[in-house]
């Protein structure tokens, strides 16, 4: 079964407001595994690879990132290991010719993941919600502390359209650093 979600980059010291008028929010839809000890072990990976990388840019780049990293870590459980023939780290473009994956009924790893537009807010139909929240900073700064918010289990309003207030109307479980709130409810699941 798929849990649901949309995960918000924004810029931690800017307000609703100013992240609005100055289109500085990028939202993430997450088909499944969208419970709060998946994506934050994966937010986790995601902050320690651009911090090891000198590579964080953002919100929309982290969004980008993430997606791409999602997508790389799921592709795997959908390779028909009964073939010949394999991925191969030097023939990327392997990938991009669709008669390699003929076999597939239909390659999932390239549906898990959308770009929304935060002014439709949500589909209606997630479990949880994120607000990652990034330090404003230069590629030569030092790394700085992520800070999340996690949604109580469907804490906000949820219908079939959509749903622009769900952000501000949720109830939050969980507001702090990214690294507390992997210590916290990944003990609370465990």
């Amino acid at each position: 079964m798929s849990t649901r979600s949309q995960l918000r980059f924004v810029h931690r010291n800017e307000s609703a407001a100013e992240q609005n008028s100055t289109n500085r929010i990028a939202q993430v839809y997450r088909h499944s595994d969208g419970y709060p000890k998946s994506v934050l072990r994966d937010l986790a990976q995601l902050k320690q690879l651009l911090e090891k990388t000198r590579t964080e840019r953002g919100p929309s780049y982290a969004a980008a990132q993430f997606i791409f990293l999602e997508t790389l870590s799921s592709m795997g459980l959908y390779i028909d290991e009964g073939r010949d023939r394999s991925i191969r780290a030097d023939q990327p473009d392997d990938l991009l010719d669709p008669s390699n994956m003929a076999h597939l009924e239909q390659p999932l790893f390239l549906l898990g993941h959308g770009v929304e537009n935060p002014v439709n807010g949500i589909h209606g139909d997630e479990e949880y919600l994120y607000v990652v929240e990034l330090p404003t900073r230069t590629p030569f700064d030092e790394p700085a502390e992520w800070t999340v918010k996690v949604s109580d289990h469907a804490g906000f309003p949820r219908w079939d359209g959509p749903t622009d207030s769900a952000f501000e109307q949720a109830s939050w479980q969980f507001q702090g650093s990214l690294e507390t709130a992997l210590e916290e409810l990944q003990a609370e699941s465990a």
